[in-house]
């Protein structure tokens, strides 16, 4: 019996020695489970930008900061009928002659959007781009967005101008909006703008600012308002600049955004809105105006 403890017992040792290995490498599969397991329950940072900051790319006059997602095509019809302080009965505006504007945008990228569209008023054509540099995130590292907006438009009414380059003006605007909570959204945006050619007197160039956003009162309507305000002081002999305001209901389903509103803006294009607005809301010299946009993704 002696003799066969000890020629069993190396079985044995060998035996005790692999069921440890086996049981500490064990313990060491779990612990490292338990560990990956409690990193991947520390939550990461949502580095993706936040959804419906606003339902479209107008808000009555202005811009906002969005772009619609990549390779999606946009249409475009935005429309002012007269001042309502018109004499005589003209419908609140609606006899009077009105200003209508129509769009076409492309998103090529996911953050370069380029358009171009008509203006009835003064014949304007004008080519459009936009860019957004950077995006609120919703987890909140980045705290807001930045969109570079521009134009360059041209008057090509006959026996105006003398020369091509005088038809020319030009719109650049940085908008940074932020989405406060799922109801709110507001921008800010200072712009510069310039026209090739205008009366003497007259500044070419005029710095503005805008400040423009939205309140959800459900998940498909909104207030909308704007106001926009040229900071550039002009000769008030020659032309008086009021700053335009605005105010609104927004509706919105998934491909379609329908904007109804008053504003003292006429105009439709930024820079014009900006340098020659006469209109003062508070005497009723204000019209009532629509934007309607349709989206198609391909």
């Amino acid at each position: 019996m002696k003799n066969l403890f000890i020629t069993m017992k190396p079985h044995i040792i060998k035996t005790a020695a692999l069921t440890l290995t086996l049981f500490c490498l064990q313990a060491t599969m779990l612990n490292g489970q338990n560990d990956s397991a409690a990193v991947s329950e520390k939550p990461a940072k949502d580095k993706r930008p936040v959804k419906d900051m606003f339902e479209s790319g107008y808000l009555i006059n202005n811009q906002t900061a969005i772009i619609p997602t990549k390779h999606t095509f946009e249409f475009v019809i935005q429309h002012r009928f007269g001042l309502l302080n018109a004499e005589g009965f003209d419908l609140a505006g609606l006899y009077a002659p009105s200003n209508i504007r129509i769009g076409f945008n492309y998103v090529f990228t996911k953050n370069l959007e380029i358009g171009f569209g008509t203006t009835k008023n003064n014949k304007l054509q004008d080519l459009n781009w936009k860019y957004a540099l950077l995006k609120q995130s919703r987890s909140g590292s980045m705290p807001l967005s930045i969109t570079y907006y521009g134009n360059a438009v041209i008057d090509v009414r006959e026996d105006i101008f003398p020369k091509t380059v005088d038809r020319l003006s030009y719109f650049h605007q940085l908008i940074f909006a932020r989405k406060f909570n799922k109801s709110i959204s507001l921008q800010i945006a200072p712009s510069l703008s310039h026209f090739n050619m205008v009366e003497t007197g007259i500044i070419h160039d005029n710095i503005g600012v805008s400040f423009n956003g939205r309140v959800k009162i459900s998940d498909a309507v909104a207030i909308t308002f704007e106001y926009d305000y040229n900071i550039t002081a002009q000769d008030k002999d020659l032309i008086t600049v009021m700053p335009n305001l605005g105010i609104g209901i927004e509706a919105a389903t998934s491909n379609h955004v329908f904007q109804i509103f008053v504003c003292s803006g006429q105009s439709i294009i930024n820079q014009y809105n900006v340098l020659y607005n006469q209109n003062d809301f508070f005497k009723t010299e204000f019209c009532i105006g629509f934007n309607m946009t349709r989206l198609w993704n391909f």
